[in-house]
C-alpha cells in the first residue's frame, strides 16, 4: 500500500487533502482586523473597502473575509495535493449526483487560488476544491511567531449536526477520512457525542458534533469554531493575554484536550462563532498511522477549557435555537448507506 492507496488497494485521498481556506461574510470588517491583527496576532491585509485577507503562511489567503450580512463562514475552501487526487475528488462527487461547478476569475482570486470546484456539503455548507494556491513571498507582518500548516493544512473546524451519520459518511466516502477517536461530554444537561476525523497527518480536519437522542442544533452558525495551530506555548498565552485585555469574549480558558492533547483556548469571533488557537497536539505520524485504533473518552478537556463568558442568556438563546432546529430538516449530501 502506498499513500494513495486504501489499505484495500483502492485510490484513497488520505494524506493527499487539507483545509486550505475559510471565508467568512462579515458587515464588521474593521472589528475583525483588529481581532485578527492586534488580537490573535495574524497578518491583515486589507484589499479593499469590502474584502480583509488574513495570512499565516505563505498562503495569500487562509481567512477571507468579505462585506456579506451572514455574520458567519459561507465557504471553506480544501485543497487537493495533486491533480490526480483533484480529478478523483470530483469523480466522486459526480457519481454521487453533487452538483459540482467550476470557478475561476475574481471569486477564485478573491481566495488566493487559480481557480476552484464549489458544491454544497453537509448542512449547505459550500464546500470549494482547488489544487493551486497562489504564494505571497512577502514577510509576514504580525504578533505571533508563526503557525503549523504544511501538508497538514490550516488547521481543523468542528461543526454541529444534527445528521452526524450523513455528514461522517460523507467526508469518509469523498475524501477518506478516517476516525480518530470520539468523545462524550455533557453541555448545559445535554449529552454531546463528538467525532474527530483526520485526512492526513493532523489529529483531526474536521470535528462533527450531535446531541444524543433527540437531534438538535444549538447554534446559529455553520461552524462551532475554526482552529489555527501555533508554533509555540508563547503564543498562544499571549494571544489569551491580549484577547482578555482587549474585551473579547473568551468562550473557553486555556485547557487541554484528551484526545488530541491540544492546549488551547476559545474566542468568539466578531461574526459569533469561535477561534480555538492551539499548541502541540499529537500528530499522526506514518508509524503511528499503521497501528492506530479509534478511542473513546469522556470529557472534552482533561482540564481546564473553563467557559469565562457564558450567561444565562446564552444559554437560553442556545436551548431555544435547539428547540427551533427540530421544525427544519437538514441538507445531507450523497447517497444513503
Amino acid at each position: 500500500m502506498n499513500d494513495t492507496q486504501d489499505i484495500a488497494g483502492a485510490p484513497s485521498l488520505f494524506g493527499r487533502i487539507s483545509l486550505g481556506y475559510v471565508v467568512v461574510a462579515s458587515r464588521k470588517l474593521p472589528e475583525w482586523r483588529r481581532f485578527a491583527s492586534d488580537g490573535l496576532g495574524l497578518h491583515a491585509d486589507t484589499l479593499d473597502r469590502s474584502t480583509l485577507a488574513l495570512r499565516i503562511d505563505a498562503h495569500q489567503r487562509r481567512i477571507v473575509v468579505r462585506d456579506g450580512a451572514a455574520e458567519d463562514v459561507v465557504a471553506i475552501g480544501w485543497q487537493l495535493h495533486d491533480e490526480p487526487a483533484l480529478t478523483l475528488a470530483l469523480a466522486r462527487l459526480r457519481a454521487a449526483r453533487i452538483d459540482v461547478h467550476e470557478v475561476a476569475g475574481a471569486e477564485a482570486a478573491e481566495r488566493g487560488v487559480e481557480r476552484f470546484w464549489a458544491f454544497d456539503g453537509p448542512k449547505r455548507l459550500r464546500l470549494e476544491l482547488f489544487t493551486r494556491p497562489l504564494l505571497d513571498d512577502r514577510p509576514l507582518d504580525m504578533l505571533s511567531s508563526g503557525f503549523v500548516t504544511g501538508g497538514m493544512g490550516l488547521g481543523h473546524f468542528a461543526m454541529t449536526t444534527r445528521e452526524p451519520e450523513a455528514a461522517l459518511r460523507f467526508f469518509q466516502r469523498t475524501f477518506d477520512a478516517r476516525l480518530s477517536d470520539t468523545i462524550e461530554d455533557k453541555l448545559n444537561g445535554v449529552t454531546l457525542e463528538l467525532s474527530f476525523l483526520r485526512l492526513n497527518a493532523r489529529h483531526h480536519s474536521v470535528a462533527l458534533a450531535a446531541t444524543r437522542g433527540t437531534r438538535m442544533n444549538p447554534l446559529r452558525t455553520a461552524i462551532h469554531h475554526l482552529n489555527l495551530q501555533a508554533k509555540s506555548l508563547d503564543d498562544v498565552t499571549e494571544a489569551y493575554r491580549r484577547m482578555r485585555g482587549m474585551g473579547y469574549a473568551i468562550a473557553n480558558a486555556i485547557g487541554q484536550h484528551p484526545n488530541d492533547r491540544e492546549l488551547s483556548f476559545y474566542v468568539a469571533t466578531p461574526s459569533g462563532f469561535e477561534v480555538e488557537l492551539g499548541w502541540n497536539p499529537i500528530v499522526v505520524t506514518e508509524e503511528a498511522e499503521r497501528h492506530w485504533q479509534p478511542g473513546h473518552y469522556q470529557g472534552i478537556s482533561l482540564w481546564g477549557h473553563f467557559p469565562e463568558s457564558l450567561s444565562l442568556g446564552s444559554r437560553l438563546g442556545q436551548m431555544g435555537r435547539g428547540l427551533t432546529s427540530l421544525g427544519r430538516k437538514e441538507h445531507t449530501v450523497g447517497a444513503p448507506a
